[in-house]
């Protein structure tokens, strides 16, 4: 083999062995593996806490120097991306994110359905349906909503329920209809069991609903994580992470049952504030891909 040959022939098997696709001489493509398990899954950053002061600029330069792929955006904090900007603040918001290395932005919202009072109740649902409308002109794709808390005094927890998944219904359809998915979280007291998501997702009997897999310590409980992780899989839309250095959280496994299930959303960072937040940042990213064997 002389030197020519050979540089090819090793250049080629290092390509190969990295999994990288290259042209052939024909000028067509080889097929991608259908095997998605060591693709690693796409970190973002959800700004409540550790960014919950930052401004666009702030979130867009810190994010792309760590290396986050993905922003979810929590209303009412100090990035103004709120229901009162103009139509032309707006398409200057969503031209700042589609100019910036960041893939795509999500909200979460604080909107929650389990409210005895009525009022309360439709306060919440045209609430969503504005930031729904916000969201399509700034590029959100997705929004997270709560649903948050059982037993609600004086109502039956399945009433309760059920008017969750009502609800649910109701906004998820307003939100296919703008090309925003919404998220329901396994969030708050008494619903943060994802066998309470389930009843809500059965409830809402809406394939435009999905998850937003909340990674609570109640994931672990009887019958077992995996039990209760396939209660919702194949719903869900977007992940929140907290510590990933918790080693009662089964993060690893988690990471593995969401590239078997083929997920294609996020994974985001809910984590507090720190001195060094893109240090911080660049060291949970690396545990982030060490957990699923890519680095």
């Amino acid at each position: 083999m002389n030197g020519t040959n050979r540089r090819t022939f090793i250049k080629s098997s290092m390509v190969a062995s990295a999994g990288v696709i290259l042209p052939n001489p024909t000028g067509t493509q080889a097929k991608p593996s259908q095997n998605p398990i060591h693709i690693p899954l796409r970190i973002g950053l959800m700004t409540y806490n550790l960014a919950r002061n930052w401004d666009i600029e702030t979130i867009i330069a810190n994010c792309t120097k760590a290396q986050f792929e993905h922003v979810e955006l929590r209303t009412t904090h100090a990035h103004k991306v709120e229901v009162n900007l103009t139509k032309a603040q707006r398409g200057e918001v969503k031209k700042r994110f589609e100019d910036s290395p960041i893939r795509a932005i999500s909200f979460a919202s604080g909107f929650s359905y389990h409210h005895g009072d009525p009022a309360v109740l439709k306060r919440n649902t045209e609430g969503t349906k504005e930031y729904i409308l916000l969201a399509q002109d700034v590029g959100v794709k997705g929004i997270r909503v709560f649903p948050n808390q059982i037993p609600v005094e004086g109502v039956p927890v399945e009433k309760t329920l059920e008017q969750i998944g009502r609800t649910c219904r109701e906004i998820a359809t307003f939100g296919a209809d703008h090309g925003v998915q919404i998220r329901i979280a396994n969030h708050g007291r008494g619903t943060n069991r994802l066998k309470i998501t389930r009843k809500i997702l059965d409830y809402a009997d809406c394939t435009h609903l999905y998850v937003n897999f909340n990674c609570d310590p109640t994931d672990t409980e009887e019958p077992g994580f995996e039990s209760n992780f396939n209660l919702v899989r194949g719903r869900i839309g977007n992940v929140h992470m907290h510590q990933l250095f918790h080693e009662t959280y089964p993060y690893r496994r988690l990471f593995q049952l969401l590239k078997e299930s083929r997920y294609e959303g996020y994974c985001n960072a809910e984590i507090p504030e720190s001195c060094e937040p893109i240090r911080l940042m660049q060291y949970y990213r690396a545990l982030f891909l060490a957990y699923q064997n890519v680095i």
